[in-house]
């Protein structure tokens, strides 16, 4: 009993500032407790349920999502003239943090709701790039890319940190499934498991660069505070742990130094080993537990995979 309270101690910090500083509903529109047994958009019979509940693989995981996508020329343009990036980069992770956390686990009309607000406002957002091409972001070929990003590195960090093996049978159940919020979005041609995500890469990445806006952006995210304890210290480790988990060809084309390099793996073992804790803090609160109760499964469920002949 004694041990049990000190747990809860020490895990109570780290249960308020991930909750605090990534909401998954900042403006509590979304009510993740009803209607009971509305399974949303996937289901607690899903391998996105369990992915995406991985709080350390889902912030560095978003964290390379982000580096990647900087590799875009078109992608990024639509981030450089439209967002506020330079002013306000954590409110973009917190909006993407928002996004996927309803999309994944909220009722079924609020998911829907919420694509079909993003799907208007990426129907606003368009211009010319550098190098004068016309870009909109409701092109179903970069919907396309920032799914994939975002997807291979939510796995990458969900087998990276999650203490968890995932077959590739389960790999490919994850894209498969994930690919309809894309889709629902615009997106088409969206790869549906991890060989087709490697043959996807293949053909893309004749198209990507690293260029004067990719080196500034990743430039302010390097300075970027995050709303974690230690601040600089805590950014380093999720940075470079989030670096880790990047593609060999996608840190070769962003220029990671030998240095760089060895810090992604060293922040890497670091957060490998702090994930119990996220984990164990986590359990009791949170959108994945307000869901499970919502649908009546056991938390617990989500460290097991589904049986192969699931939805």
């Amino acid at each position: 009993m004694v041990l049990h309270l000190l747990q809860r101690v020490a895990h109570e910090p780290i249960r308020r500032w991930v909750v605090g500083a990534f909401p998954r509903d900042p403006g509590g529109t979304v009510d993740y407790d009803r209607p009971p047994g509305d399974p949303g958009l996937f289901g607690p019979d899903s391998v996105t349920w369990r992915i995406h509940a991985d709080f350390p693989g889902m912030l560095a995981g978003g964290l390379a999502a982000l580096m990647l996508q900087t590799l875009h020329p078109l992608a990024l343009a639509g981030v450089w003239d439209h967002s506020n990036f330079r002013e306000d980069l954590v409110g973009r992770l917190r909006r993407t943090t928002t996004f996927v956390g309803a999309t994944t686990y909220a009722p079924r009309a609020d998911a829907e709701r919420l694509i079909e607000r993003v799907r208007r406002i990426h129907a606003q957002v368009h211009g010319i790039a550098e190098d004068g091409t016309p870009y909109r972001a409701d092109d179903p070929a970069l919907l396309t890319w920032v799914h994939v990003t975002e997807a291979h590195s939510f796995l990458a960090g969900y087998r990276r940190f999650a203490h968890h093996a995932v077959p590739r049978a389960v790999a490919d159940r994850y894209y498969d499934e994930v690919r309809r919020v894309a889709e629902a979005l615009g997106a088409r041609g969206v790869p549906a498991s991890e060989a087709q995500v490697a043959d996807y890469f293949a053909r893309v990445r004749p198209q990507l660069a690293y260029t004067d806006r990719s080196r500034e952006v990743l430039r302010i995210l390097a300075g970027v505070r995050l709303p974690v304890p230690l601040a600089g210290l805590s950014r380093d480790v999720f940075l470079h742990a989030g670096i880790a988990l990047l593609p060999a060809w996608a840190s070769e084309l962003l220029r990671h130094t030998p240095r760089q390099r060895r810090q992604a793996r060293l922040a890497a073992r670091v957060l490998w080993s702090m994930a119990p804790a996220f984990r164990a803090a986590l359990k009791e609160s949170g959108v994945v537990s307000r869901s499970c109760r919502r649908v009546g499964v056991a938390l617990e469920t989500m460290r097991r995979w589904p049986p192969p002949d699931g939805p």
